[in-house]
């Protein structure tokens, strides 16, 4: 079996190959990123050292927008399964700059669906968010037929882009199926993102930029957990479908930061170094913010017999030591 990984080089994708060649033995691995800020090839120094007898791993620089080279790479491998993680995806850089992330997002996209349906791709899966849906107050939970009211040009993006993978079944039959997934954590996130960026301003003695009052609520999900999702839905799921991947586990981002401070403290604590909450700074709220994500994840529960297996807990104390270990090594010992 031939997958297509676009965005294989960042957090989740880097994360699904490493799945992948743990759980196929017969496989072949087409990954393509454009390394962009957020793609890094070290997420994948130890592919190789992955590989059997069986198993096949190419790494493609090229960006999903340009036409001509994803035309060249589709001619040449004939993928049987196209899995696109491939997004600009903070929001913060989507405010500043919409344009790119319409063009990565929605563009590129749609770039990459004209080539499965001309090269006759067995299953395309399209890579969303929990975004798209907008926010919830207190109470409640977003559903996969739950309108889209994206707020940000990120969300809008990939609202617009699920529309479009959408738009490809029903229209051209293309075999598509779509996750949306709730806030990630683990191993190989870039350092922009909430958890790394927190351990390493603590680490460095600098101040944690909290957005308004630091009560939005997430629901994280490890990535591993959401790797294993997405195997189910390719493996099992119905061909047009949507799948809600979460883990029912939310936390307020300053309650998320204070759990942090408290293991890097039971960790630092034997070098004589602390870190403090007093290094927690209350900013200016971000436009557009949303309050709250919750998603029900009945459906790929029911169907695909799915449940996330990381205990929150236990998976934040590793990710944290991860973090310490393999990226801020040189500022635990400063």
């Amino acid at each position: 079996m031939k997958y297509l990984i676009t965005g294989g080089a960042g957090f989740i994708g880097s994360n699904y190959i490493h799945y992948l060649l743990k759980m196929y033995d017969d496989i072949e691995i087409i990954n393509i990123d454009s390394l962009t800020y957020a793609g890094d090839l070290n997420n994948l120094n130890n592919v190789l050292k992955l590989i059997k007898a069986n198993q096949k791993y190419n790494f493609i620089k090229a960006d999903i927008s340009c036409d001509h080279e994803i035309e060249e790479i589709f001619m040449e491998y004939k993928p049987n399964v196209v899995v696109n993680f491939a997004a600009e995806s903070h929001v913060d850089r989507s405010i500043r700059n919409p344009k790119v992330f319409i063009e990565t997002n929605v563009y590129g996209t749609n770039v990459l669906l004209e080539k499965s349906l001309k090269y006759g791709v067995q299953r395309f899966h399209q890579v969303s968010t929990d975004e798209v849906y907008g926010s919830l107050m207190e109470d409640g939970f977003f559903y996969e037929d739950s309108p889209l009211d994206p707020s940000s040009p990120y969300s809008a993006s990939k609202a617009s882009a699920d529309l479009i993978c959408q738009a490809y079944y029903k229209t051209f039959k293309l075999p598509i199926t779509i996750s949306r997934c709730s806030n990630n954590y683990g191993p190989n996130q870039h350092k922009e993102k909430l958890i790394p960026l927190t351990i390493e301003k603590l680490l460095l003695g600098q101040d944690i930029p909290v957005y308004g009052d630091g009560a939005n609520i997430r629901d994280w999900l490890h990535v591993m957990d959401h790797c294993a999702a997405i195997d189910k839905i390719i493996s099992f799921g119905r061909i047009g479908e949507i799948y809600n991947i979460g883990s029912n586990n939310e936390w307020e981002n300053i309650k998320l930061i204070l759990q942090i401070i408290k293991i890097l403290n039971s960790y630092l604590k034997h070098y004589d170094k602390v870190v403090t909450e007093k290094q927690i700074t209350f900013v200016k709220d971000r436009q557009g913010h949303d309050r709250r994500y919750a998603i029900d994840a009945s459906k790929i529960n029911k169907e695909l017999n799915w449940r996330p297996k990381f205990d929150f807990k236990k998976g934040l104390e590793e990710t944290v030591h991860w973090y310490m270990s393999e990226k801020f090594s040189n500022l635990v010992w400063k």
